[in-house]
């Protein structure tokens, strides 16, 4: 099968063609399946050094309840989460299952429980003090288009979070982000603070949050040359953002990662999820 097709409006044009995330008949196994990309998406990024300290968290929605979100435990290395650590949350704060004990992180119930509340398309979202990402943020600007990377961000997709108020811990802030995220963006670059990526699946949030990542570096480096940046025109950014940008190719382009990250960890693979049709909440 061919990934590409042509263009009938353009001649000599070629047009992507994306693979497209699978679909599940059952709750179980859409639970078990997000499990395992979860999984690896901590996995990942503690490997890709994203993680810092006890700072960072990953969400992503129950695919039975879609009010509940399954996050990582405070204080535990991203490295070393399996599915028995991931715990099952409301938007009220409360655990309902999972974690063995863990404590929920204040900071991950009020940023992410606020943007899975006034998105309903968001189903993952993703936030670490990643290096690159905090270095960025100190400039209080949005990505520059001057790589093809960086049209994958063009326009709305993202927004700059201004100002910097403290550690993360009242529902008002979250509130904020979750309008400044609008209801089309796909990443906040918040000032003084870091990154923050959402997605309709775990694999595409993830895959943001490492290319935004990347570009941020990226910039960075042009950036000390001293020299002008030539940006992309934003005509062109714009179409380009229609390829590199879109869902299928942000769940796509994690998939190398997945499976590099499942052939090193094989464990990942291992999710139990026996007797989750009967998840039951009150």
């Amino acid at each position: 099968m061919s990934s590409f097709t042509r263009d009938t409006q353009t001649p000599g044009k070629f047009l992507f063609k994306m693979p497209h995330p699978p679909e599940f008949t059952s709750a179980s196994t859409a639970r078990r399946h997000i499990k395992q990309r979860l999984i690896a998406a901590f996995r990942l990024f503690a490997k890709l050094h994203l993680d810092e300290g006890i700072a960072g968290h990953l969400t992503c929605r129950d695919p039975q309840y879609p009010d509940l979100f399954w996050v990582n435990p405070f204080g535990k290395s991203f490295s070393c989460i399996t599915a028995a650590d991931l715990i099952l949350v409301n938007h009220q704060g409360n655990i309902i299952k999972g974690g063995g004990g863990g404590a929920l992180n204040a900071a991950a119930f009020v940023i992410h429980s606020k943007i899975h509340a006034v998105r309903a398309d968001v189903q993952a979202a993703c936030h670490s003090h990643s290096l690159h990402g905090k270095a960025f943020s100190a400039l209080g600007q949005p990505l520059k288009m001057i790589t093809q990377d960086a049209c994958m961000f063009f326009g709305d997709a993202h927004a700059v979070f201004p100002g910097f108020h403290g550690v993360v811990a009242d529902e008002e802030e979250g509130e904020k982000m979750a309008e400044c995220l609008g209801p089309q963006g796909k990443a906040l670059v918040m000032q003084n603070h870091g990154l923050l990526t959402v997605g309709g699946s775990v694999d595409e949030a993830a895959f943001w949050f490492i290319a935004l990542d990347r570009c941020c570096h990226a910039q960075l480096l042009a950036m000390a040359t001293g020299c002008e940046l030539q940006e992309i025109p934003a005509e062109v950014a714009q179409e380009t953002s229609r390829t590199v940008g879109s869902a299928n190719s942000g769940w796509f382009n994690f998939q190398p990662y997945f499976e590099m990250i499942t052939r090193e960890q094989p464990d990942i693979l291992g999710v139990d999820e026996e007797g989750e049709e009967e998840l039951v909440v009150d």
